[in-house]
């Protein structure tokens, strides 16, 4: 019996790798949403491989074990924002600290929104301490920390931000938007507010500028 054609291999080799990259997201999709919902120790890779409607074996073939499949999770959530935020920061110029944390806000805004499980991932592994928590903070919240801390801290200086510790004011920024987007059901039921909505998100955006950074920059002559 011959041998498939060069060609006819190359395309089933290109069709297997595509399946595979079809199941890879399948599984990372579901992984964000189980791990968001019920944190890592309350979620089973059973019940990942059925929310993403694939067999259970494939969760170790693709990511070996749990563990790694909630990294893999995590870097997916946080690569993302991540180049959101870049890009943002790179539209504004260094030189003008103000448009930098409003940068800063508006992103995290329309990331928390677009994706909720940003902020309910953080808060299921910050309940106790855990090696998964070390290795988030340290290769992705504080990154982003370090990104923000200087402009806010410039900000304090000039007037324009509240006094008080810049590291206390960088979270409560970030909770205010990450916060409030993963509660949004509950606010929703309570308030009549609906943060899914365009012109809520972009009120709730203004007012976290208006509250955290209430004055102007100087302006030079």
């Amino acid at each position: 019996m011959s041998a498939q054609p060069p060609a006819t291999e190359a395309r089933l080799a290109r069709k297997q790798q595509q399946r595979s990259l079809v199941t890879q997201q399948k599984l990372l999709a579901a992984a964000i949403e189980a791990f968001s919902a019920n944190g890592f120790k309350g979620t089973s890779t059973r019940d990942i491989a059925e929310r993403a409607g694939v067999h259970h074996p494939l969760i170790t073939y693709h990511f070996k074990n749990k563990d790694r499949l909630w990294r893999a999770a995590a870097d997916g959530i946080f690569r993302e924002f991540n180049v959101s935020l870049a890009k943002a920061m790179a539209e504004v110029p260094e030189v003008d600290p103000k448009a930098r944390a409003e940068a800063f806000i508006r992103t995290y805004v329309r990331y928390a929104h677009s994706q909720p499980a940003l902020h309910k991932f953080i808060l299921q592994e910050s309940s106790r301490p855990s090696q998964r928590l070390d290795w988030l903070i340290e290769s992705h919240l504080k990154p982003v920390y370090d990104l923000v801390v200087e402009p806010l801290s410039r900000l304090q200086e000039l007037g324009v931000a509240p006094a008080g510790k810049t590291a206390l004011l960088y979270n409560m920024i970030r909770v205010s938007a990450g916060g409030l987007l993963a509660l949004s059901l509950e606010i929703r039921g309570t308030t009549n507010i609906d943060l899914q909505g365009e012109e809520e998100l972009n009120e709730l955006a203004d007012m976290i500028v208006r509250v955290f950074l209430p004055g102007e920059m100087p302006q030079h002559d």
